[in-house]
């Protein structure tokens, strides 16, 4: 240990070691997948915390730690925004600066019972609130919260229905915590164990409590997958792919059929003979059509991205408009500020425009569902609005194209398992090259993946059930319990600061001296 410590007493050092620590949990993601690692991955980065010789320090170490998890969460990235990459990293990383300060604060040296008690819930509720602001879309969204590691694990996907990722996440830096002072602080091992056990039990009752989603019915839904297709004219040969392949579905009895992310790259106002192939699709397969426009509209100014339904006799007027759009790769923030990274990278040459409301589509026989586009699946309050709405199935169309060969298409596809958990509606995710797949109301997976070297047109026999879910109901209250927290200890700590420097003894004061080199006395 002390040879350990003198390693770490150069800054360059311990930077290097909190960028390696705060990289770890990402191995509990897929592709490696190692979900179990998300209960101890933050260990290594806590130990450096509680070490850092000052509070100063401590922050620094959760910012290079932060930096460390995005850009590992992040790196299939640095094809597409080259050095912007690491410096969208180090600005999203700096939100662990406070979070590091406040680890230090409570387990930095022999912390007492009270403390190790205080940071089982204040460091979850701290990670949280930086989750909270990370979650926003100009930020990037919420891609990589931590409970979404656990997106194949059971008990924790019938968790999520309580309180959703958000909970997941508190839970797993509350194990994290706790493994940290059994570690490192022999005398607090029975406060430890008793968190550990406290979470324990608190997720066994909520586990055996939690509803279980009423399957009442099921669909038939197909997948069309068109694979990778490059070179010239490549939206004109993604659609004859995707038409050849919904062919194949007619006299398969599907109740709709969905295509990826910009599988059709012209608007059909435009382009009347691709409306048409599509409604003789439909016919053909006697199922609705599902697909997504990216493409300059006819009917108003800018580029959109839009889910839009076709029947039998054409464009059925269901549309839905992406609103949540990728930063950078379909917009630019502050472009008058940031338009350079156009330049070091394939950021938008263009803005997207945005849609200004959620759709819920009737697709015939009484079937309702809900689309998103690309990576407003990360979006837990999406799902949860579609489904108060009425949704019978999430849907979420997606590319991923641009990043095949990296974890990003696995990674989007996980998303899926822990929204379909927390509404307690089944969620398709179809894709244009991989990775599609289909879960059921409980999160579990129905069929097979179509990985991303799949060129397909898949049926999946869907389980439907209804009823709410308390996610559903009662929505974030994990983050509202966690900002709470936070507050009663804030308030806590500065109750405390006042107390002590009213008890702190006046300094002394010498008296002053005379001109002849006497104390003087008072009222002389």
């Amino acid at each position: 240990m002390k040879t350990l410590g003198h390693w770490l007493a150069s800054p360059w050092r311990r930077s290097a070691a909190a960028v390696i620590a705060g990289a770890l949990p990402v191995l509990a993601y897929p592709a490696p997948s190692l979900w179990w690692c998300a209960y101890v991955a933050l260990v290594p980065w806590l130990l450096l915390l509680r070490t850092a010789p000052t509070g100063k320090r401590a922050a620094y170490d959760g910012w290079c730690g932060g930096f460390g998890f995005m850009l590992a969460m992040h790196h299939w990235l640095l094809p597409f925004l080259h050095v912007f990459t690491f410096i969208l990293a180090a600005l999203l990383g700096a939100l662990w600066a406070l979070w590091g300060r406040l680890a230090h604060r409570l387990l930095a040296g022999a912390p007492s019972r009270w403390r190790i008690a205080a940071a089982l819930v204040v460091l979850p509720s701290g990670w949280l609130a930086v989750e909270l602001v990370r979650s926003w879309q100009g930020l990037g969204g919420p891609w990589g919260m931590l409970g979404s590691s656990q997106w194949q694990v059971e008990p924790a996907l019938r968790l999520a229905s309580v309180g959703g990722v958000w909970l997941l996440s508190f839970l797993l830096v509350a194990v994290n915590v706790a493994v940290a002072v059994l570690v490192a602080v022999r005398r607090a091992r029975v406060p430890a164990v008793a968190g550990l056990v406290a979470t324990a039990a608190a997720t066994s009752a909520a586990w055996s409590f939690s509803p279980r989603p009423d399957v009442d019915g099921e669909v038939r839904i197909a997948v069309v997958q068109p694979g990778v297709i490059d070179g010239g004219k490549s939206a004109d040969h993604r659609f004859d792919r995707e038409e050849q392949l919904t062919r194949r579905l007619a006299g398969q009895d599907v109740d709709l059929i969905v295509w990826g992310e910009s599988s059709v790259g012209f608007d059909l106002g435009d382009r009347p003979d691709l409306a048409r192939r599509l409604a003789a699709l439909s016919r053909a397969t006697d199922a609705g059509i599902l697909v997504n426009v990216d493409a300059r509209r006819s009917d108003k100014p800018g580029i959109y991205k839009s889910s839009i339904l076709i029947g039998p006799d054409g464009l059925t007027g269901e549309r839905y408009d992406k609103m949540r759009l990728v930063p950078f790769g379909e917009y630019v923030p502050a472009r008058s500020l940031l338009g350079w990274a156009t330049s070091v990278g394939k950021a938008a040459g263009e803005d997207r425009r945005r849609g200004t409301q959620p759709v819920v589509m009737n697709v015939g026989n009484g079937l309702r569902v809900g689309p998103m586009v690309c990576f407003e699946t990360a979006f837990p309050d999406m799902t949860r609005h579609l489904t108060r709405e009425g949704a019978d199935v999430l849907v979420g169309q997606s590319s991923t194209s641009t990043f095949q060969q990296s974890w990003a298409p696995e990674q989007h596809a996980s998303l899926a398992a822990l929204r379909a958990a927390e509404t307690g509606r089944p969620m398709v995710h179809a894709t244009l090259t991989g990775v599609s797949a289909v879960y059921g109301p409980s999160g579990q997976r129905v069929g097979p993946w179509l990985g991303t070297d799949a060129s397909a047109a898949q049926v999946y026999e869907v389980p439907l059930a209804h009823g709410t879910t308390p996610y559903v109901r009662l929505g974030d209250w994990t983050v509202h319990g966690a900002l709470l927290i936070l507050a009663a200890w804030a308030a806590g700590e500065g109750v405390r600061n006042l107390r002590l420097r009213r008890s702190a003894p006046e300094p002394r004061v010498r008296p002053a001296r005379t001109v002849h080199g006497s104390p003087a006395r008072p009222g002389r």
